[in-house]
């Protein structure tokens, strides 16, 4: 992807979380310079890689296969591992009309997917085999809302605003938008997308950068070599 290509997603994703009501935390708007000069005080948010995040899954189609992500808050995994502590992450995503977030499950990572604003978001589900990896032909069981329903394999949910669903490891999953995009929040145990993500096909975690003007804000992909 392009940075000035990014840089235009994240202006339209600040414009349509501020539509829906809500406000980012003030490390959102740091430049890059700030960021480096705040390195030393803001080591939790680069360590837990809070802040912006973008990803066409290396397939170089974001309007077709991608998704905009603001990670809020996410705690620590030895806190997660001792079982106290901040064992929590909070984010919001934008997934786009017909933009696929292709199927996927986690390991550890139980996740509430919210539809926060906007159109209907659609969740295409699958189970698990023994072994955790992906069966076509199962389905399972969610909480919608905090009522239990059974799912057939490949049934897909339909969420309105102010509609969720929990997710938990081993809950096959794709989503986008239908009828327009969506705004979704998302409240998890701690978030870990070097790992944790788990891919039906074998496919990549973030976008490839061609740095053809200077970012707006960084990424939370561009701690490691703008912040070293």
């Amino acid at each position: 992807m392009k940075r000035s290509e990014i840089n235009e997603i994240l202006r339209a994703a600040d414009d349509m979380i501020r539509r829906h009501g809500f406000t980012l935390p003030p490390f959102a708007y740091w430049s890059p310079g700030t960021f480096r000069d705040q390195a030393a005080t803001a080591r939790h948010v680069i360590e837990a890689r809070c802040g912006w995040d973008i990803t066409d899954y290396g397939a170089g189609r974001f309007d077709e296969m991608g998704l905009f992500l603001f990670t809020l808050r996410n705690g620590r995994l030895a806190d997660l591992t001792a079982g106290r502590g901040m064992c929590y992450a909070e984010k919001l995503l934008i997934s786009r009309q017909d933009q696929l977030s292709p199927m996927h499950t986690h390991v550890i990572k139980a996740e509430d997917i919210i539809n926060r604003g906007g159109a209907t978001l659609i969740i295409e589900l699958y189970g698990s085999e023994e072994n955790g990896g992906f069966a076509g032909d199962r389905g399972g069981q969610v909480m919608c809302d905090g009522i239990l329903r059974d799912y057939g394999p490949g049934e897909k949910l339909h969420l309105a605003p102010g509609e969720s669903v929990t997710l938990m490891p081993g809950d096959w999953h794709a989503f986008w938008g239908e009828g327009g995009d969506v705004l979704v929040g998302e409240v998890s145990t701690v978030n870990d997308d070097e790992t944790d993500n788990i891919f039906r096909e074998p496919i990549g975690r973030f976008a490839t950068i061609e740095e053809d003007t200077d970012p707006v804000h960084l990424l939370v992909s561009d701690y490691a070599t703008w912040l070293a």
